[in-house]
């Protein structure tokens, strides 16, 4: 799955970029010298047909090493150059493989995970996923508690993955589902995965992702890096590593408009494990489904603490759906609404950055999620009156719509 996914990636890209057929799009192409100049470092690619490397020995060894795709001008203002780090080459199509592999690689050197034990955590979905296949190859029972307003592909795919989904009450929040997972840990010695707050979290960023993009980049300057926020472990790993190796590297830490919780300047009550005790007084629903739940993690705080980001940018409304649509229509990148919600944080940073700079906006996820979400509230199943008309352009095997 993973390799056909990168696959599938890199010939929408050559047929969008070169305008070619389905056919000669798997040839690799002749670049021309316009082409050429417009590339800023040598080309790194692998060979097609050269293969992956050695067979990976289970699927988190997949875990990691996404690519850096450059955007084109079609989105990126001129003069400027915006990479996405596509966290969708994940093996679950998610930057939270990577947490999920972290906790439970953690758990299992120290001890805290015991062979057999059932894991459990509060999740928006992609977490929940990622932790559901770390428990189905390691062999772990798998519950995991989500609130109600998360889309139900996300429960599918958990429940797919031999998970038990208890789905909480929507007027709980996200304070509510940790709760829920608190409980179902404590009432029945279940193994809590602590996203919210354990250093495996941010750590492995530190470790895996910082890492890829400065090694990816090592023959360019990086000027700003984009990023929003669920749990804070990428914006504190990751910012972490590359503030260490690059510190003139700006960071832009992005969170919607109508829930500025780290805006508002307002720290979440915790309990004594870190956890919230209250839902932040700031919070408001929002579509960018996986960032900002209603408080503060502990890992996010300590991200702030350590003042690693260099400007707050706030996502308004529908911006986020908005960019997203537009990256798949115009860059053959399909990611969810947070990932248009980093790219639009990024375009607009563009436009009042230096001529020259490089910028890399995270996006974490694949669109594939949100499709019972206002992402894809605009796409029929059923064929247009355009599709119609193309359709009827030959005489056969026209399905005409039903008349009611």
């Amino acid at each position: 799955m993973f390799i056909s996914k990168a696959i599938a990636f890199a010939f929408f890209t050559i047929a969008l970029e070169k305008n070619l057929s389905a056919a000669d799009a798997f040839v690799t192409p002749k670049l021309s010298a316009a082409s050429t100049n417009r590339r800023t470092a040598p080309l790194q690619v692998k060979v097609r047909g050269e293969g992956y490397g050695a067979p990976l020995d289970n699927i988190s060894e997949a875990v990691g090493n996404t690519p850096l795709v450059k955007i084109s001008d079609r989105i990126c203002p001129e003069g400027r150059t915006i990479y996405a780090k596509c966290e969708f080459f994940n093996p679950l199509s998610s930057v939270k493989d990577r947490l999920a592999l972290a906790i439970i690689e953690a758990a299992e050197k120290d001890g805290s995970l015991k062979p057999g034990q059932t894991v459990v955590e509060a999740t928006s979905g992609n977490t929940g996923i990622a932790v559901a296949m770390m428990c189905a190859q390691r062999g772990y029972p798998c519950v995991i508690t989500m609130a109600e307003p998360f889309s139900v592909e996300r429960r599918k795919l958990m429940r797919m993955l031999g998970a038990k989904v208890i789905v909480t009450p929507k007027a709980g929040k996200g304070t509510g589902m940790v709760d829920k997972a608190k409980e179902l840990s404590e009432k029945h010695g279940w193994f809590l995965c602590h996203q919210f707050e354990t250093d495996a979290n941010w750590q492995f960023h530190y470790d895996t992702t910082g890492p890829e993009i400065c090694n990816d980049l090592k023959d360019m300057k990086l000027d700003y890096w984009v990023t929003g926020y669920g749990t804070g472990g990428t914006f504190y790993g990751t910012g972490k590593y590359i503030k260490e190796k690059s510190p003139d590297t700006k960071i832009i830490l992005a969170e919607p408009g109508a829930a500025n919780l780290v805006g508002s300047g307002v720290k979440t009550d915790r309990n004594d494990d870190g956890s919230p005790a209250s839902s932040h007084p700031a919070f408001s629903a929002h579509p960018i489904q996986g960032w900002t739940p209603d408080f503060i993690p502990l890992v996010l705080e300590k991200g702030l603490d350590q003042s690693l980001h260099d400007e707050m940018v706030e996502i308004p409304g529908t911006a986020g759906v908005e960019m997203s649509q537009s990256l798949a229509r115009n860059e053959g990148i399909l990611t969810g609404i947070s990932g248009g919600a980093t790219m639009w944080a990024a375009v607009e940073t563009a436009k009042k950055a230096p001529e020259g700079s490089v910028l890399v906006a995270m996006l974490p996820d694949t669109g594939e999620r949100y499709l019972s979400t206002p992402l894809f509230a605009s796409i029929e199943a059923d064929m247009n009156e355009e599709e119609l008309e193309i359709a009827r352009s030959t005489p056969s095997h026209i399905l005409e719509p039903v008349v009611a």
